[in-house]
Formats: C-alpha cells, structure tokens, sequence
C-alpha cells in the first residue's frame, strides 16, 4: 500500500508541476483537489484540508523553481518568454508578506473554511480570466509598464489567501496581471512563476510553523513536481497565447466545480 501510495503522489506531483510550467502558475489550482479527492478514492491515503494545502505548498514551490530555472534557460526565446523584474520585486516582496502571515494562521482554521476560501478564489479568477485583455503593451519585459500601487496591494491580498490554503496564488495572480495591470500572456506566466516562488517561500515558513506536514507524501510528490516543470515551460513556449489563456480558464473552472460540489 506505501509503495501505491508513493506512485501516486510522485504522479500527482508530475502532473501539477507541469501545469505550472505549462501555464505560469505553482500548480496547487490542480493539485489541491487532486491530493484531496485521488489519494482517498484509490483508498491509499486520506489527508485533511491542512495536510493537503501543506503538501500543495511544497510542491508549488518546487515545481515553481524548477519552472523559473526552466524559463531562465530559455530566455533569449524568439517568443519572448521573459521575467519582468520590475514585477518580481514589487509583487513578490508584497506576496511574500502575506503568505507568511496566511500560512501561519492557516492553523486556525477548520478545513470547511479552507475549502470555501479555495472555491471563491477559483471562482474570482474564472471571471477575470473571461475578462478580455485590452492591453497592448509589448511583449519585451524591458518595455512593460505598470500601475506599482495596485500590483503591491494585491499581490499582498492574494498572498494571505493562498498561504491559507497553501497555493503560491498564481491562479488568481495571473489574471489579476492579465486584466488589471494589462500584462502580455507569455510575460505573465514566466513572470508569475517568479513570484509564485517567492510567495511559496513565505507560505512553507508559515506551513512548517503551523504544522500539518506529512513528511515522506510531500517528499514523493516534489520528486514529481522536478520532473514535470521543465516539460510543461518547453511546450509552453511553442503553443499560441490564445490556448494558453483558456486552457487556464478551463482547468479553473472544472477545479471550482469539483469543490464547490464537494462543500454544497
């Protein structure tokens, strides 16, 4: 049963860290249901609310390194996949801040309120990604303006929420860069994985003070996570913006469905 129970977290980690790679986010969108539903309904393992949103925390913020290291490597891209490192310093100071302070009162809170704090932000993030992107900025990071004001407060609104449930909150950063600070697609998704790394380091400190951690499933599922970050972010750069967006918008979507099912 342990060794089933190791084959299947290494898996969920594979196929959430390439997600991450694949569409800019930490992966924990996809993995939270996973980890909550798969590993019960296979009868190998059955993790609380905490014990999920602290496994989907390590993960996030491994498969989010492996991504950043993968995008790095290809950064003189035709496609233009480049970090904006204005973004990465105002956003992921403010994002770091307040995954620290959710991650660690994440312990406070029961498991039913940690599920509805999941399902709103999906829903809050389907609807801004339905939102079109009117911005025409260029896709050279070098090039790209934005408002500081509102990419500090809610990088540090987004932060408390995802160190709750222990997501690097690229699923709800992302369109907040798409719609509101009218960001590029391709420059969002290697940019939020830079700042979903530094929100997942805030959200592992709160996690390891809360407690909660089941220490060899987390370590199975970054094993999956090393192997499927680089594999989505080298298919990520050959598929068009446009698939990017709304296969983003789908994988939200059906995620919300799946918890607000499970809460109602």
């Amino acid at each position: 049963m342990d060794t089933l129970l190791y084959i299947v977290m290494t898996l969920l980690g594979l196929v959430g860290s390439f997600f991450s790679g694949l569409l800019g986010i930490g992966g924990a969108i996809i993995n939270y249901p996973l980890l909550l539903y798969v590993p019960s309904s296979l009868g190998v393992a059955h993790f609380s609310a905490h014990e999920v949103s602290s496994i989907s925390m390590f993960q996030v913020f491994f498969s989010s390194l492996a991504g950043v290291l993968a995008f790095r490597k290809k950064k003189n891209n035709k496609n233009g996949a480049q970090i904006h490192s204005g973004l990465v310093l105002y956003m992921g100071i403010s994002i770091l801040c307040g995954s620290l302070l959710g991650g660690f009162s994440s312990k406070y809170l029961d498991g039913d309120a940690i599920n509805i704090i999941y399902g709103i932000l999906a829903l809050i993030a389907v609807v801004l990604m339905l939102i079109p992107n009117k911005g025409k900025q260029s896709d050279n990071a070098q090039e790209i303006t934005f408002n500081k004001s509102i990419a500090i407060i809610s990088a540090f609104i987004v932060g408390i929420v995802s160190g709750i449930v222990g997501a690097g909150g690229a699923f709800i950063l992302i369109p907040i860069m798409l719609t509101v600070l009218k960001i590029p697609t391709r420059t969002t998704i290697a940019t939020s994985l830079a700042i979903v790394f530094i929100s997942a380091i805030g959200g592992v400190i709160g996690k390891i003070s809360a407690g909660h951690i089941p220490i060899t499933p987390v370590i199975f599922t970054i094993i999956g996570s090393l192997i499927g970050a680089p594999l989505g972010s080298k298919i990520s750069a050959k598929i068009n913006t446009t698939y990017l967006r709304y296969g983003l918008v789908i994988l939200i979507a059906l995620t919300a469905v799946k918890v607000w099912l499970s809460i109602l």
